[in-house]
């Protein structure tokens, strides 16, 4: 049996970083989403690196355990308020907030 991982790009408000975003886990790219997209993508049980990318833009990595059986959720969106938009220019991975569900 293996594990699950699913990702869902919803927020509120206007995203400010628009675009189609890359879903790396381990360091491979394993999907991409757009605006209300969500992928589903199998993984091993254990413990994993998930991190979300445009371009130079990224989200912070985030690890989490995920045990046979299980389905581990995320929710990522884009910068959707100004100060944190402008942070991003200069701390790039503060473009996409990625929180687990």
């Amino acid at each position: 049996m293996t594990a699950m991982l699913r990702l869902v790009r919803e927020g509120f408000g206007i995203e400010l970083w628009r675009g189609r975003f890359d879903v790396t886990l381990d360091g491979e790219k394993v999907g991409s989403l757009d605006l209300h997209e969500s992928v589903e993508t199998p993984v091993a049980p254990g413990e994993h690196t998930l991190r979300i990318e445009r371009g130079r833009y990224s989200s912070p990595a985030r690890s989490f355990d995920v045990s046979d059986g299980e389905t581990a959720d995320f929710r990522c969106h884009g910068a959707n308020i100004w100060p944190r938009f402008v942070a991003s220019l200069i701390k790039p991975d503060l473009a996409i907030s990625l929180r687990r569900e």
